[in-house]
């Protein structure tokens, strides 16, 4: 992805610092998160922790530059990344995460689908025993594309998307139709 040109740090109480990084690339804008995979995510029901084994991921959420005010994303995406610390979750491709408000300015977007790694970034492999790190795309979801994915699963909702021909990357795109 190149060298960022920007980024911010945020650091909530009782887990490490996570970064979130800017690229610029052509007419996208790509946010990347760092620190995220410092430690592996865990079954917040298992008894012990596991500090090396376990999935490592970091977050990358791409958009069409200067439709919006999207460098306000960096806070959601650092309280995205921070949540396998803060709330025992794995993230993983299909899941739904939500931030509980716009993830900008006047985005039609509270929550991400968490798509497949393996596409922009490849994943990272480290050294033995410990996991790679995948770097998952973040697809924005509007609140009905959301409560649809919760009844017909990510995979129905991604189908959607492709038939309808909708531009992901658009900050400011409409729902697609769900009927």
């Amino acid at each position: 992805m190149g060298e960022p040109d920007a980024r911010a740090a945020v650091t909530f109480l009782g887990t490490d610092r996570i970064e979130v990084l800017r690229f610029p690339d052509g007419d996208l804008v790509r946010y990347a998160t760092l620190g995220m995979s410092a430690a592996p995510m865990t079954d917040p029901t298992a008894a012990l922790a596991d500090p090396v084994k376990g999935p490592r991921a970091e977050l990358v959420l791409s958009v069409r530059a200067g439709l919006a005010d999207t460098d306000k994303v960096l806070r959601p995406l650092a309280v995205l990344a921070a949540s396998p610390q803060v709330e025992g979750l794995i993230v993983a491709p299909g899941a739904s995460l939500d931030v509980g408000e716009p993830l900008w300015p006047g985005a039609p977007f509270s929550s991400v689908l968490v798509a497949e790694s393996g596409g922009l970034v490849e994943d990272l492999e480290l050294d033995d025993p410990m996991d790679p790190v995948r770097f998952l795309p973040l697809l924005p979801m509007t609140q009905n594309e959301a409560a649809w994915k919760r009844v017909k699963g990510a995979q129905e909702l991604q189908e959607r998307w492709l038939s309808q021909g909708t531009d992901l990357r658009d900050p400011l795109r409409a729902g697609v139709p769900l009927d």
